[in-house]
């Protein structure tokens, strides 16, 4: 039986079109036939593409000379709806711009197209990536769950092999939380390391860009494409040489039993292929919740107030009350808590990249828990907010199940700028996670 293209990774379909074993149209009807089938129970897209539109760009990256063809030639991708996209809608998840069209392409995307990706359309997001839920997007696994927010129309559509890839951005935990409910691997750069221009902002000493994928290989080529470099390549390093910092973060009390077991699996499955694992604390600077908490709150809340501005003074009645209370400052926070703030974080964004700097690679949990029921409550960033506001780049591994068998990853985090090194690593230890669980692919 021949394998329906629309299950195929992103590197398995770029090899087949390189060669011209399969059209880009016919790989193109594949996905647009797989979303046609699933997008009633997903609801995963806040704009899909017109069907003839999607299948004449196909039809036109057919006629491009082989010797003229971008690294992402015909390959189906997925765009959270917070980047403009110059030929369909932007909408942010929020009624103030229903309809709206921006008319030009974000950084990110005008990358992927110069790369000859196909865009297929718009991913749903919450409301101005705030809000904690909203979207009707349901998870592949189980309809009756979230696949977590804020980017979750993009972590959906590739679980549900809709598109091979997606774009997403996370302020708190908006891509690795709902690639760990989805069951997909997921990339958070080191942060500004890509062009965040012509993309909503929430808060931008967190907002970073990133992208969702069904594997390593798959993140690896966007990575590529959008120019991730380390200053020195990264090494080949055997496993017996890895070394693995295991912090549990002073979040580690909010742990449910799902992610409990899966640091305890991953931690067991390294150790017995040869991995040095060692536990590691954060040290008094960084250990303490409240302050942690506060710090995250008084940045976020505060950049919210001028990155919102806008919507407020021109659709107040139209902008969820949470917005609302940040752009009014409704928690009276001031400037020097903001200044003061701002310095204690990057003090430790040092002091953990110090850590990071003895190890390979350091393992910590993805979420709390595998998603939870209902798509009122899109789950907590609280084991990821921490490295976002630490700029430090962050992988998913999908390679384990909670008690409900619904997807629980853990997350590999590298120093700032080590990009490469990272995905080198996660290739390594997620190879060997993933075959001693079963689950997901490399």
């Amino acid at each position: 039986m021949t394998t329906p293209l629309y299950t195929l990774t992103a590197v398995q379909t770029l090899s087949l079109l390189k060669n011209d074993n399969v059209t880009v149209e016919d790989y193109a009807r594949s996905l647009l036939d797989r979303i046609h089938e699933r997008d009633n129970t997903v609801k995963a897209w806040a704009y899909l593409a017109d069907r003839s539109l999607v299948l004449n760009q196909a039809r036109a990256l057919d006629q491009v000379p082989r010797d003229q063809r971008g690294p992402l030639h015909g390959l189906a991708i997925g765009v959270k709806d917070t980047m403009n996209t110059k030929d369909m809608p932007t909408q942010f998840g929020s009624p103030i711009y229903q309809g709206h069209q921006s008319g030009f392409d974000s950084s990110a995307v005008a990358v992927l197209r110069a790369a000859g990706a196909l865009i297929f359309g718009k991913t749903t997001t919450t409301e101005f990536t705030v809000t904690n839920s909203g979207p009707g997007t349901t998870n592949p696994h189980d309809p009756n769950r979230t696949p977590g927010g804020s980017s979750c129309g993009s972590a959906a559509v590739v679980a549900d092999m809709q598109v091979p890839l997606s774009l997403g951005a996370q302020t708190g935990g908006s891509i690795i939380r709902p690639a760990s409910f989805s069951g997909v691997f997921a990339m958070k750069p080191t942060h500004n390391a890509i062009s965040t221009e012509g993309q909503k902002t929430f808060a931008p000493t967190f907002d970073t860009f990133g992208f969702f994928a069904r594997s390593i290989e798959d993140l690896q080529v966007l990575a590529e494409v959008f120019a991730l470099e380390d200053d020195e390549p990264p090494e080949e390093v055997p496993i017996e040489q890895v070394s693995v910092a295991l912090i549990k973060t002073p979040f580690w009390a909010s742990a449910g039993p799902g992610t409990v077991t899966a640091m305890n699996e991953a931690t067991t499955i390294l150790k017995s292929c040869g991995v040095r694992v060692e536990e590691v604390s954060f040290s008094p600077e960084v250990s303490d919740v409240e302050t942690l908490k506060r710090i995250q709150t008084v940045i976020t809340a505060g950049e919210a107030q001028a990155a919102f501005l806008r919507e407020y003074r021109v659709g107040k009645t139209s902008l969820a009350p949470e917005i609302c209370r940040m752009v009014e400052n409704a928690s009276n926070y001031t400037k020097k808590e903001r200044v003061q703030a701002y310095d204690t974080y990057a003090n430790m964004r040092r002091i953990v990249d110090n850590i990071a700097e003895k190890y390979s690679v350091i393992l910590t949990p993805s979420a709390i828990d595998e998603a939870p029921l209902g798509l009122g409550d899109m789950g907590s960033a609280t084991f990821n907010t921490l490295w976002t506001g630490f700029h430090m780049p962050v992988i998913n591994i999908p390679a384990f199940r909670g008690s409900h068998d619904m997807p629980v990853g853990v997350s590999l985090v590298a120093p700032r700028y080590r990009d490469q090194h990272l995905l080198k690593i996660s290739q390594i230890l997620g190879e060997v996670m993933v075959q001693n669980t079963g689950r997901g692919q490399i």
